[in-house]
């Protein structure tokens, strides 16, 4: 019986989920899920993010988080569509909470929606909100063995970020065996490293985000002829 209720939950939110790819994709809005641990810099990156973007893309944030309205307040300055999603306990987001998010924002002229999932490794890699993709962020702070003892998130990114990397001269952080073993878990899955505080190799996040929405509303135009 717990697997069956196991499932049915599962089964649930997927269908919301795929509700909510579809509303997102008639409308042309590209839409990513960041998945990170605490401390790893998810919101300083929204935060640059957004800054940069600001004027070139129409961009919204659904912002998980336990209690606080913290992460969502430092970014509201350079987003006028900022929610904040307070899951108490919950060490993650859900479709249903996602669906409930996005009533609240317009999508109407929107190039692209983030979700700023809980900070945690793993439950939220299980959890379909109805994005189209995944962004799995560690940092070098964190310690270089983070792919290996999570790697289900690898194996689900569409892309990887290592932030911090203006630190790697000052921690114990072995590059070339976090790069490896993300190699052998998904060989395909492209690798970003960056400072987000310094702003190195900052552009080609930024190029991919602006690459995306272009092809996301290309293919809602499609659709629409």
């Amino acid at each position: 019986m717990k697997v069956r209720v196991v499932e049915n939950v599962l089964k649930l939110n997927d269908e919301v989920a795929s509700m909510n790819r579809l509303t997102l994709r008639q409308a042309g809005v590209f839409t990513l899920d960041l998945i990170g641990a605490p401390g790893c810099g998810k919101t300083a990156l929204l935060e640059r993010t957004l800054r940069e973007l600001h004027g070139k893309l129409h961009m919204a944030v659904l912002v998980g988080d336990l209690t606080t309205t913290r992460d969502a307040d430092r970014m509201v300055q350079w987003c006028d569509q900022v929610v904040q999603i307070n899951t108490g306990k919950g060490c993650h987001l859900d479709a249903n909470q996602i669906r409930q998010a996005m009533a609240q924002i317009d999508l109407a002229g929107l190039d692209v929606l983030i979700i700023e999932n809980v900070g945690n490794l793993i439950c939220p890699v299980g959890f379909d909100l109805g994005q189209d993709v995944k962004v799995g962020m560690f940092s070098v702070s964190e310690g270089d063995d983070k792919p290996a003892k999570h790697p289900y998130l690898v194996h689900e990114a569409s892309v990887l970020l290592l932030n911090k990397t203006d630190l790697l001269p000052y921690v114990p952080f072995n590059l070339e065996r976090f790069r490896q073993d993300i190699a052998q878990l998904n060989p395909n899955v492209p690798l970003m490293e960056l400072s987000v505080v310094k702003g190195d190799g900052f552009d080609a996040w930024r190029q991919w985000i602006e690459t995306k929405a272009a092809a996301a509303r290309g293919a809602a135009a499609i659709h629409t002829q």
